[in-house]
């Protein structure tokens, strides 16, 4: 049984940082880790893209500076680092995003993930999806190497999986170009990629979590086209899985598929709530979005009449290549007039809708779809 530290907090440093440090002692008490002279600690944070702390779109820079803070006080060597998408230079991100503000003249090293490593996986994600199990992984050196892992996720939503909590934070563990390479590899089918995900998870099994939501972000997240909602708390637990299941409890009794995955493969936990955890009303999750389904002669009618797929906002659009660069399809081109994109390559991975930096890119359902759900909410009403 697993405790999930629940606080309601500002990004106030003050109360901020006194917040963040009773978590962390807690976490320490209740568990084996403990945070030594001379550790090499792994600060993980969710570093998406260059974006402004008011967006939500990346973990707050102030609680990353009061766990480096702690880290510090304890005599360990503090890390942050993360790969984001594959477009901007990491100093520019680390600097738009606060970070590098945050953290001036303190003695922690701020750097990309740029070098990997194939390690077997403790556990791989077969038991969940048999079709394709996970038994080696390339994953970043440095948290392979690192002594303790601390996973800072941003709790927002995400097009493809619902939600992006501590669990999926950890995706950002892998390299690069390789991220796109994986949703490429693993196509429309979300099952699998929680699979993944949960693997990667079991590979690293950081040992304290710290979910920032003081300001979440609900609608087409997890990039610009979330919408930022404060919800003023911060979570915080030694298992990762424990605290993605306390939130799914908080909005209502969300479905997330990586504690399916969890469940699946032996992994999921008990937990308790220590702190109030209050009921969220009313949070926007990401326009649903249908998968490639039917028999193969069938598959093209399908994909283009009965499922969701990412549509350029005309207007919005700046031209700017972010989402023709990081297609793992290579299903979007640019005229240098307007963007097209070609559904029959596209694998509706939406990493076009995350990087994004103008808000260009929304989830489209084509008209069959809408008139479906409006006779299914009839039909279930009578």
């Amino acid at each position: 049984m697993y405790q999930v530290i629940v606080k309601n907090s500002t990004y106030n440093y003050d109360e901020l940082k006194t917040n963040i440090y009773d978590m962390l002692t807690a976490i320490e008490a209740a568990s084996s880790t403990k945070i030594s002279a001379g550790k090499r600690v792994l600060i993980k944070p969710n570093i998406l893209t260059a974006a402004h702390p008011d967006k939500a779109i990346t973990t707050h820079p102030m609680i990353i500076k009061a766990v480096v803070e702690f880290v510090l006080d304890k005599g360990a060597h503090p890390q942050v680092s993360d790969s984001p998408a594959p477009l901007t230079k990491f100093s520019k991100i680390v600097e738009d995003c606060g970070i590098a503000g945050a953290l001036k003249g303190l003695p922690v090293d701020i750097k990309e993930f740029t070098v990997s490593k194939k390690v077997l996986t403790t556990r791989d994600g077969s038991a969940f999806t048999p079709d394709l199990s996970y038994n080696t992984l390339e994953l970043a050196e440095d948290a392979l190497n690192a002594d303790i892992i601390i996973n800072l996720p941003k709790l927002k939503t995400h097009s493809q999986m619902g939600l992006t909590l501590a669990v999926k934070n950890l995706f950002g563990c892998v390299v690069g170009a390789r991220k796109p390479q994986w949703h490429f590899k693993l196509g429309e089918n979300k099952e699998l990629f929680a699979g993944l995900l949960l693997t990667i998870h079991n590979t690293l099994r950081p040992e304290i979590n710290i979910l920032d939501g003081i300001l979440s972000m609900e609608g087409n997240g997890p990039g610009s086209s979330g919408l930022p909602r404060p919800l003023g708390l911060l979570m915080g637990s030694a298992n990762a899985v424990a605290i993605d299941m306390a939130v799914c409890q908080m909005l209502g009794g969300h479905s997330l598929l990586t504690n399916k995955a969890a469940e699946a493969m032996g992994d999921s936990c008990g937990f308790t709530i220590s702190g109030e955890m209050n009921k969220v009303e009313n949070f926007k999750f990401p326009t649903p979005m249908t998968l490639l389904f039917g028999l193969p002669f069938a598959k093209t009618l399908f994909r283009n009449n009965l499922t969701s797929r990412p549509k350029n906002i005309e207007g919005a659009c700046k031209l700017c290549n972010e989402c023709v660069k990081i297609c793992p399809a290579q299903a979007i081109e640019n005229d240098t007039k307007r963007l097209y994109f070609d559904y029959d390559k596209c694998i509706r991975c939406y990493c076009c809708l995350e990087v994004c930096p103008h808000q260009a890119i929304e989830v489209y359902q084509p008209m069959a779809v809408k008139a479906i759900k409006k006779f299914a909410k009839v039909f279930s009403s009578k």
